[in-house]
């Protein structure tokens, strides 16, 4: 693979420049905002400061990928994001369902083949195109708030808010392409948006958590 060479995936880039996609490389701004005002909250309760910390990497990463447009940009976007679900699942186990470490870390694994498994299944929908990759997340978010129903009510219901808020965000991500033509901005922009205040409050739903409010 040619890590240096371009990729143009998106509604509103047009050309290779650095700035061929400004709104969407400006509104990664959301995920380190966020985190900035997650940070006082966080410090000091389990896993919430890397959590933090996570969230303003995939905004960093983010941002490289719309502005270098390049293989190893799409890296530095996508490999942040999955470390925040492997993290943000370790911490569910360990905290949420209060597994030991090892058990907790070896449930977080499952999300490898878990993944592997849906990815494809989710790709033959017409129309997910790459939101495929993703749309085993809110599923799997789902399923833990189904689960948790009885023992953490509160958690279990700011689960399936953070699931829905994520399927509303990746209806931005997959129609971008398909309004291109009567919408030339795309939707990717809202995506981003929409996608810093769903780990925000996936953030907060665990602190939530840790400080008893069940």
């Amino acid at each position: 693979m040619d890590w240096s060479s371009q990729v143009d995936g998106y509604c509103e880039r047009l050309g290779p420049a650095f700035w061929a996609e400004p709104v969407n490389a400006v509104t990664n701004a959301a995920f380190v905002l966020v985190a900035l005002a997650l940070w006082p909250r966080a410090r000091g309760q389990g896993l919430a400061p890397a959590l933090v910390g996570m969230l303003a990497v995939i905004g960093v990463g983010s941002f490289l990928f719309h502005t270098f447009a390049t293989n190893w940009a799409s890296l530095a976007d996508v490999l942040p994001i999955l470390g925040f679900i492997l993290l943000y699942l370790f911490a569910a186990n360990r905290d949420f369902w209060r597994l030991r470490p090892w058990p907790a870390l070896g449930l977080t694994a499952l999300f490898i083949p878990y993944a592997a498994a849906l990815v494809p299944l989710f790709a033959r929908v017409p129309g997910l195109g790459s939101s495929a990759a993703y749309a085993p997340v809110p599923l799997l978010i789902a399923i833990y708030a189904v689960g948790l129903r009885h023992r953490a009510p509160r958690t279990a219901r700011g689960l399936a808010i953070g699931a829905g808020l994520l399927v509303v965000s990746l209806a931005f991500r997959t129609i971008d392409g398909p309004v291109c033509g009567s919408f030339p901005l795309g939707t990717h922009f809202a995506w981003h948006m929409l996608n810093a205040t769903m780990l925000g409050w996936m953030i907060l739903v665990y602190l939530r958590h840790r400080a008893g409010q069940t």
